[in-house]
């Protein structure tokens, strides 16, 4: 006998099949796991995530607008007060200086300031709860 024949008495081709069976099986678990198991946990984690996120977005931009949305204590009257170049009040004769809103006060007074271009105006509104009038624009 030759000591190729040997060898192959010692290993016999069973122990070869074993062999590749357990390969084969090894790489096929391997290939589920890393090909669909593991995916398929994060995927389901991202997704929960991605709606958890969403649906917080919605909440705070919903708690956003619910809080600028919320009904503003607005002055009913508003005043033009005139200003000369020394920065002293002062009246013009023939000029309105009480109105009820904020823009039509806010169109006169542009219009006051391109007609008497050395005065100054200021549009100030006075609050209940404040003994100042507060000054809103000035030009």
């Amino acid at each position: 006998m030759c000591l190729m024949q040997k060898i192959l008495k010692v290993f016999d081709w069973k122990t070869y099949i074993f062999t590749v069976i357990a390969v084969i099986t090894f790489s096929n678990i391997l290939v589920e796991l890393f090909g669909q198991t593991i995916p398929n946990v994060f995927m389901t984690f991202f997704r929960n995530v991605s709606e958890a996120v969403i649906l917080a977005t919605v909440f705070l931009f919903a708690v956003t607008w619910l809080l600028k949305a919320r009904p503003h204590n607005r002055p009913k009257k508003y005043n033009i007060v005139v200003f000369d170049v020394f920065g002293k009040k002062s009246q013009i004769d023939g000029v309105r200086t009480e109105f009820k809103t904020h823009d039509v006060a806010w169109s006169f007074m542009k219009q006051y300031k391109i007609a008497y271009p050395l005065f100054n105006f200021a549009l100030v509104s006075k609050h209940q709860k404040q003994d100042r009038p507060t000054i809103f624009k000035y030009i």
